[in-house]
């Protein structure tokens, strides 16, 4: 029996929108990756992107659980003395929320090439309009 490898000319990419109003950060970032890599299709290949596109509306209204909001911080360094900045996710939820749901769902996809043309297929948006009209997505329920 032979092993059934997906060719790059096999590409059957769809596009989902998901509204991320009251669902945990978490839990939206973990289903969406699986999306991304295509493992929900019967020809997923590991070493070939074969994912769907997601587009993510409402990532505003994402929630946190437990007192993650005032105790999880995000932190970056420059690389030079003293260049560590350290926000908590209050203020990245405030100003920047589409950064904090593409951040989440990006640290679930491979640290690779593969992982890099992945997140290109995101898009995120604060509200509930998005300019991907033209695609015809299909809206998409998790649980």
């Amino acid at each position: 029996m032979k092993t059934y490898m997906a060719k790059p000319t096999e590409k059957d990419r769809k596009w989902y929108v998901v509204d991320a109003s009251g669902m945990v950060l978490g839990r939206l970032a973990s289903q969406v990756a699986h999306i991304l890599k295509g493992k929900h299709k019967p020809t997923y290949t590991p070493n070939f992107d074969c994912g769907d596109y997601v587009i993510i509306v409402n990532c505003d209204k994402v929630v946190l659980t437990g007192k993650k909001l005032e105790q999880k911080i995000y932190k970056r360094y420059s690389g030079y003395q003293s260049g560590l900045k350290e926000v908590k996710y209050e203020v990245v939820m405030r100003d920047k929320p589409d950064f904090a749901v593409k951040k989440a769902i990006k640290g679930m996809l491979p640290k690779n090439i593969l992982g890099r043309e992945m997140i290109k297929k995101l898009k995120v948006y604060k509200g509930a309009e998005h300019n991907q009209q033209a695609q015809t997505p299909i809206e998409l329920k998790f649980d």
